[in-house]
């Protein structure tokens, strides 16, 4: 993941129920959960509005309740692609996945997770609409299963004590996207890197992939 990547600090969200602020009163008191009104989304990111149209920016949420962020996120970007590629249906589809694959979250319930996965995938087949076949579909599945993770992004772990991971992705082209992982921990480590024990590292030192892939296909990710 590119030193790049913009965080938004934010309280959980809906989404499709933005003016419903809490779920239950047991919810707020158990894990603080109250959600964020969408005029109130939309007006944070008019203010990075640059980065949240760029089709290759990524974007972390650490508190990404069922998606109010990624959501409107996804959707700027794919208007991006839209302008740039409405008119090839090859470059179109391969960057509205790239888009979907700069998106990420972390979210400390298990159902608020899933649900921000699934409106995620939904927004995506929604555009890509006669284009959205299966392979389209397993394809994203396969991106949010790793994008978006079940865990505290306070102790940076997964909901089984895991250290959480993120892939960075990036297109290649003519079809083919390259998957690097990284852990978390260590790329919250950029916010040293320019003073203190730090400067004299170069960033390749900081960030090491945990795991490298081949390029890889729309197919073979939805394999």
């Amino acid at each position: 993941m590119s030193p790049g990547t913009c965080t938004l600090h934010s309280v959980s969200t809906t989404g499709d129920r933005a003016e419903r602020l809490v779920k239950s009163r047991q919810r707020v008191a158990d894990h603080g959960e109250v959600f964020t009104p969408a005029w109130l989304v939309d007006d944070m990111l008019d203010l990075v509005a640059a980065e949240a149209e760029r089709i290759d920016s990524r974007f972390l949420e650490p508190a990404c309740g069922s998606g109010n962020f990624l959501i409107p996120i996804l959707e700027r970007k794919l208007a991006t692609v839209q302008a740039r590629y409405g008119r090839s249906d090859f470059e179109r589809r391969h960057y509205a996945l790239l888009a979907l694959m700069c998106v990420y979250g972390i979210e400390l319930l298990a159902d608020n997770a899933a649900e921000c996965r699934e409106r995620l995938l939904d927004t995506f087949v929604r555009f890509l609409k006669a284009d959205a076949e299966g392979v389209w579909q397993r394809a994203a599945r396969a991106v949010l299963a790793v994008n978006i993770v079940e865990g505290d992004a306070l102790d940076m772990t997964t909901g089984e004590d895991e250290p959480i991971t993120f892939p960075e992705w990036a297109y290649l082209g003519r079809g083919r996207f390259q998957r690097r992982d990284f852990r978390y921990d260590a790329l919250t480590q950029r916010s040293s890197a320019s003073v203190g024990l730090f400067t004299h590292f170069e960033e390749h030192e900081i960030f090491v992939p945990v795991a490298e892939y081949p390029p890889a296909t729309v197919q073979e990710l939805a394999a």
